[in-house]
C-alpha cells in the first residue's frame, strides 16, 4: 500500500514539474549586474565621453529627448518597461567587452540608463543610472 501512494506521490510530482515553467521573478531569484559588468559599462560610457560621441552610441543626440517624469520614475526594479517605450541596443563595442547577459535577460539603454529587463515580462531587474551623457 505505501509502495503504491509513494509511486503515485511521484507520478504527480514528475507532471507538475515537467508543466512548470517559471521566471526569475516567479521563484524570487535576483538577477542583476555583476561587479565586473558594472565595472566594464561604467569604464565604456567614461571613455566614449572623453572623447567619444555624446551619449556613447554613435549618435549625435539630436533629438533625444528625456521622458515625461511619470515615465522616467517607472524605470526602476520591480516595474515592467512601459509599452512602446524607445530601448536601444548597447554600443556594440560595449556589448563585445561583456559576458552574455543571463538566459531569457537582454541589456537596453533607456533615458540614459542601463537597464537589465527579462525578455518576457519586460520587467526591470537592474538599473545603472547617470552613465550616458547626452
Amino acid at each position: 500500500m505505501k509502495k503504491q501512494w509513494l509511486t503515485a506521490a511521484l507520478a504527480a510530482l514528475v507532471v507538475g514539474f515537467s508543466s512548470f515553467s517559471a521566471s526569475a521573478g516567479d521563484v524570487g531569484l535576483s538577477v542583476e549586474f555583476s561587479d565586473n559588468e558594472i565595472s566594464v559599462i561604467r569604464a565604456y560610457y567614461q571613455d566614449t565621453s572623453n572623447g567619444g560621441s555624446k551619449n556613447g552610441n554613435g549618435k549625435s543626440g539630436k533629438g533625444n529627448k528625456s521622458l515625461p517624469p511619470g515615465i522616467a520614475k517607472n524605470l526602476q526594479r520591480g516595474k515592467a518597461l512601459p509599452p512602446g517605450i524607445a530601448k536601444q541596443t548597447l554600443p556594440g563595442g560595449l556589448v563585445s567587452q561583456l559576458p552574455a547577459p543571463p538566459s531569457g535577460f537582454e541589456r537596453v539603454e533607456v533615458d540614459g540608463k542601463v537597464l537589465l529587463v527579462e525578455v518576457a515580462t519586460q520587467i526591470i531587474h537592474d538599473v545603472l543610472e547617470d552613465l550616458i551623457l547626452r
